[in-house]
């Protein structure tokens, strides 16, 4: 079943920079997708959309064959809160205790009462403990947060997606502030959990090795385009030089969506 269609999605910012243009793809539920290409090339746009923060400005975007752009209020709402996403910063409050942090991952399902109840007396505690449990760190449930390695701390900001109970889960760079010899560990973890859970994982990666080891799919993205969508052992050496060169190879069947498209400028 497919969890996400892209029917030619763009998005432009002002000053008429292009993040994503003309963008096709399918993932189905349950898939495992990791994103590479160069800085720049609007991976990070592309999960903004992907997780209902920004709208494209052309193009159709389907989400269990719900269009997003109909998507108003309460239904919108609803279906952010079955998409969870890891960023690049962990984005945890340090001075509190861990178990607040993962519990953060349900403000979104609790009303405000609800909220500043749990800040003074942790509410599902249980639900905290067990979501560490699965990444590994339950014995810190109660440690102050900035008292964490930043493995452990990446760790956190794992299982307070995982409180949230979504369907699909984003990661953008999980492991890029962490030391390299975690990143492999964390990646691993990220796929385990989301096997066992069967939930869908599409995870952007600055590194092209971690990608073709851990992951059947990979799609290569450039200039806020698709240069390749496959299996590693389909990915050349020259396939990932024209990812990462600066030359845009010829895209034959690429077209922008409208005439004024073809005057903006890339980003």
């Amino acid at each position: 079943m497919i969890q996400y269609q892209l029917e030619q999605v763009t998005k432009v910012f002002p000053r008429h920079q292009i993040a994503v243009i003309g963008l096709d793809l399918e993932v189905h539920k349950g898939e495992k997708v990791a994103l590479i290409g160069p800085s720049g090339a609007g991976k990070t746009t592309l999960f903004r959309m992907l997780n209902c923060t920004l709208r494209p400005s052309a193009g159709k975007l389907f989400i269990d064959g719900e269009d997003i752009e109909r998507l108003h209020g309460k239904r919108l709402r609803q279906m952010r809160r079955r998409i969870g996403t890891i960023y690049q910063q962990h984005n945890l409050v340090p001075r509190l205790r861990v178990v607040h942090n993962v519990l953060s991952g349900k403000l979104g399902q609790w009303s405000t009462v609800q909220s500043l109840i749990s800040l003074a007396r942790p509410k599902d505690v249980a639900l905290a403990y067990d979501a560490l449990r699965r990444v590994g760190i339950e014995d810190k449930i109660f440690a102050r947060t900035d008292e964490l390695s930043g493995g452990q701390q990446q760790r956190v900001a794992i299982a307070r997606v995982l409180v949230q109970e979504p369907e699909v889960i984003l990661a953008d760079e999980p492991v890029s502030s962490v030391d390299p010899s975690l990143a492999s560990a964390i990646i691993k973890l990220l796929l385990d959990i989301c096997e066992s859970l069967h939930k869908t994982l599409l995870m952007n990666l600055h590194s092209v090795d971690l990608a073709l080891a851990y992951f059947q799919r990979v799609i290569g993205i450039k200039e806020g385009r698709v240069l390749f969508d496959l299996c590693p052992d389909k990915i050349s050496d020259g396939l990932l030089d024209d990812l990462y060169s600066g030359h845009l190879p010829d895209f034959q069947e690429e077209k922008a969506p409208d005439e004024a498209s073809r005057s903006l400028v890339y980003q």
